[in-house]
């Protein structure tokens, strides 16, 4: 088959399980290929070998199956970086663009020296903030063995492995209760319990379940760290969550009622609260 053939015949197989059917074609063949989308589209003829042909029918199998097309490729871009992924960890998401960009932004208005992330899953937001912070030091803490290697992968392909400590923490258990941050950060688990089962197939049957599900209200992992994280901020010290579509006034007023001061939110793509920070006095 040409490469338009398998566009064509894939992108309309696709169209019910992926929002985007072509793009997911393409990114399979430029895996297949080992080259970038505008060889594909500027080599429409081109027929595939067997092997080629064989290897391809293998992803686009697993895609039609609804696994998702970055665990399939082994990669996802997030804030302009390459993080490598595979099953273990959550995907990166866009939306949380949105809080690291904000992190950076406070960081360098306060000079920032030290940032402790509470999740590293791919290690997109530690990784992301070592490398456009180059003062800062990045502790970043996880209790998935997975999610750790996987960071560390992360942090060294993208050459900032020297500036972030990661340790193997349930939250701050193994953090040393005498070190205090300028900013703690988390994307932690915020899913309601009884809404993993309607989630599409594509993040319920392959992503983690343990970096999904966040009790049952979906606020347990908030409460935690929001009460703890005033033992390790420095006076002045920045708490900075990613939230569900509908948390951020439950959030926002957890750390109200924590003492957290000069709360506010910051929207996502889709314009739904997606960002709450608070400060320490």
């Amino acid at each position: 088959m040409t490469i338009k053939d398998i566009i064509v015949k894939y992108s309309k197989e696709l169209e019910e399980i992926s929002p985007t059917p072509r793009l997911d074609v393409e990114t399979l063949l430029q895996k297949v290929l080992g080259v970038d989308r505008l060889y594909i589209l500027l080599n429409l003829e081109r027929v595939l070998s067997e092997d080629e042909e064989q290897l391809f029918n293998k992803f686009i199998n697993e895609r039609l199956n609804n696994r998702p097309i970055a665990y399939i490729v082994g990669n996802r871009e997030f804030m302009g970086l390459d993080f490598f992924v595979k099953e273990g960890v959550l995907i990166p998401r866009p939306d949380t663009e949105v809080l690291v960009e904000e992190v950076i932004k406070l960081a360098k208005k306060k000079d920032a020296k030290n940032i402790l992330d509470i999740g590293t899953g791919s290690g997109a937001i530690t990784v992301s903030l070592a490398k456009y912070l180059e003062n800062v030091k990045v502790t970043s803490v996880d209790i998935s063995d997975i999610a750790l290697e996987i960071g560390k992968r992360n942090a060294i392909s993208n050459e900032v492995d020297d500036r972030i400590n990661f340790v193997k923490s349930d939250l701050f258990t193994n953090i040393d209760k005498e070190t205090k941050f300028d900013i703690i950060v988390s994307n932690p688990p915020y899913i309601k319990r009884e809404v993993i089962e309607t989630l599409d197939k594509q993040v319920k049957d392959y992503e983690p379940y343990n970096a999904l599900e966040g009790g049952v209200d979906g606020l347990d992992f908030y409460r935690a760290i929001t009460k703890q994280a005033k033992n390790y901020l420095k006076k002045g010290g920045i708490l900075a969550y990613e939230v569900g579509h509908d948390q951020s006034k439950d959030v926002s007023k957890l750390m109200e009622m924590d003492g957290y001061t000069n709360i506010y939110t910051l929207k996502d793509l889709q314009q739904i609260d997606r960002v709450v920070i608070g400060t320490v006095l």
